[in-house]
Protein backbone atom coordinates (compact mmCIF):
# COMPACT_ATOMS: atom_id res chain seq x y z
CA UNK A 1 0.00 0.00 0.00
CA UNK A 2 0.88 3.44 -0.99
CA UNK A 3 0.00 7.19 -0.45
CA UNK A 4 -1.77 7.97 -3.35
CA UNK A 5 -2.95 11.48 -2.11
CA UNK A 6 -3.91 13.98 0.43
CA UNK A 7 -6.91 16.25 -0.05
CA UNK A 8 -7.96 19.94 0.94
CA UNK A 9 -11.06 21.69 0.57
CA UNK A 10 -10.96 25.33 -0.36
CA UNK A 11 -12.96 27.97 -1.35
CA UNK A 12 -11.71 28.44 -4.87
CA UNK A 13 -10.18 25.12 -5.94
CA UNK A 14 -9.52 26.19 -9.54
CA UNK A 15 -7.57 29.69 -8.69
CA UNK A 16 -5.07 27.36 -6.10
CA UNK A 17 -4.64 24.82 -8.58
CA UNK A 18 -3.80 27.02 -10.98
CA UNK A 19 -1.24 29.13 -8.33
CA UNK A 20 -0.07 25.84 -7.33
CA UNK A 21 0.93 24.93 -10.97
CA UNK A 22 2.82 27.99 -11.92
CA UNK A 23 4.23 28.24 -8.69
CA UNK A 24 5.09 25.10 -6.72
CA UNK A 25 6.25 22.95 -9.61
CA UNK A 26 2.92 20.90 -9.93
CA UNK A 27 1.23 19.84 -12.52
CA UNK A 28 -2.62 19.82 -12.71
CA UNK A 29 -3.34 16.17 -13.60
CA UNK A 30 -6.99 15.91 -13.71
CA UNK A 31 -9.52 18.93 -13.07
CA UNK A 32 -13.45 18.90 -13.12
CA UNK A 33 -15.36 21.97 -14.25
CA UNK A 34 -18.52 21.19 -12.24
CA UNK A 35 -19.15 21.21 -8.35
CA UNK A 36 -17.19 20.15 -6.10
CA UNK A 37 -14.12 21.65 -8.58
CA UNK A 38 -12.08 18.58 -7.71
CA UNK A 39 -8.63 19.36 -9.29
CA UNK A 40 -5.29 16.61 -8.94
CA UNK A 41 -2.14 17.73 -9.00
CA UNK A 42 1.19 16.11 -9.08
CA UNK A 43 4.36 17.11 -7.96
CA UNK A 44 7.47 17.76 -9.90
CA UNK A 45 8.46 13.98 -9.34
CA UNK A 46 5.15 12.40 -10.68
CA UNK A 47 4.72 10.50 -7.22
CA UNK A 48 2.75 12.48 -4.71
CA UNK A 49 -0.63 14.12 -5.70
CA UNK A 50 -3.01 16.60 -3.69
CA UNK A 51 -6.75 16.89 -3.97
CA UNK A 52 -7.96 20.82 -4.30
CA UNK A 53 -11.64 20.70 -4.17
CA UNK A 54 -14.37 23.01 -3.34
CA UNK A 55 -17.18 21.05 -1.83
CA UNK A 56 -19.85 22.02 0.56
CA UNK A 57 -20.19 19.25 2.61
CA UNK A 58 -17.46 20.33 4.19
CA UNK A 59 -15.98 22.97 5.53
CA UNK A 60 -13.14 25.30 3.49
CA UNK A 61 -10.97 25.45 6.71
CA UNK A 62 -9.21 29.35 7.45
CA UNK A 63 -5.18 27.85 7.72
CA UNK A 64 -4.80 32.02 8.34
CA UNK A 65 -6.82 31.07 12.07
CA UNK A 66 -4.03 28.35 12.99
CA UNK A 67 -0.45 28.50 13.30
CA UNK A 68 1.48 26.74 10.09
CA UNK A 69 2.39 23.53 12.42
CA UNK A 70 -1.66 22.80 12.57
CA UNK A 71 -1.97 21.63 8.65
CA UNK A 72 1.15 22.37 5.70
CA UNK A 73 1.82 20.99 3.13
CA UNK A 74 6.32 20.91 2.47
CA UNK A 75 7.50 21.22 -0.70
CA UNK A 76 11.66 20.16 -1.15
CA UNK A 77 13.97 22.81 -2.81
CA UNK A 78 17.54 22.92 -4.06
CA UNK A 79 17.53 27.03 -3.00
CA UNK A 80 15.70 28.38 -0.02
CA UNK A 81 16.47 31.51 -0.62
CA UNK A 82 15.31 31.54 -4.28
CA UNK A 83 12.15 29.56 -4.02
CA UNK A 84 11.28 32.09 -1.08
CA UNK A 85 12.03 35.31 -3.15
CA UNK A 86 10.06 33.75 -6.09
CA UNK A 87 6.88 32.82 -3.83
CA UNK A 88 6.68 36.31 -1.96
CA UNK A 89 7.05 38.00 -5.95
CA UNK A 90 4.20 35.51 -6.55
CA UNK A 91 1.55 36.77 -3.93
CA UNK A 92 2.82 34.62 -0.73
CA UNK A 93 3.51 35.90 2.86
CA UNK A 94 6.21 34.84 4.97
CA UNK A 95 5.60 33.36 7.98
CA UNK A 96 8.83 33.42 10.31
CA UNK A 97 12.36 33.63 9.55
CA UNK A 98 14.19 30.42 7.71
CA UNK A 99 14.96 27.93 10.36
CA UNK A 100 18.85 26.39 9.87
CA UNK A 101 18.90 22.97 12.10
CA UNK A 102 22.18 21.86 13.66
CA UNK A 103 22.52 19.50 10.40
CA UNK A 104 22.24 21.61 7.93
CA UNK A 105 18.19 21.64 6.78
CA UNK A 106 16.70 24.67 6.38
CA UNK A 107 12.84 24.86 6.75
CA UNK A 108 10.87 28.18 6.37
CA UNK A 109 6.76 28.88 6.61
CA UNK A 110 5.28 30.62 4.05
CA UNK A 111 1.39 31.46 3.40
CA UNK A 112 -0.43 31.08 -0.19
CA UNK A 113 -2.58 33.89 -1.15
CA UNK A 114 -5.42 32.03 0.58
CA UNK A 115 -3.55 31.58 3.90
CA UNK A 116 -2.73 27.97 3.52
CA UNK A 117 0.66 26.84 5.09
CA UNK A 118 3.10 25.97 2.85
CA UNK A 119 6.93 24.85 4.26
CA UNK A 120 9.72 24.87 2.38
CA UNK A 121 12.56 22.31 3.07
CA UNK A 122 16.11 22.37 1.69
CA UNK A 123 17.73 18.92 3.15
CA UNK A 124 21.04 17.89 3.20
CA UNK A 125 20.52 14.46 2.81
CA UNK A 126 16.86 14.16 1.12
CA UNK A 127 14.40 11.92 2.91
CA UNK A 128 12.93 10.32 -0.29
CA UNK A 129 13.54 9.38 -3.46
Amino acid sequence: MRLEHIAFNVADSAAVAAWYAENLDMRIVRAFDEPPYIHFLADSAGKSLIEIYSNPLGEAIDYRQHHAVTFHLAFAVADMDAARAHLVAAGATLDGEIDNRANGDRLAFLRDPWGTAIQLVQRVQPMID
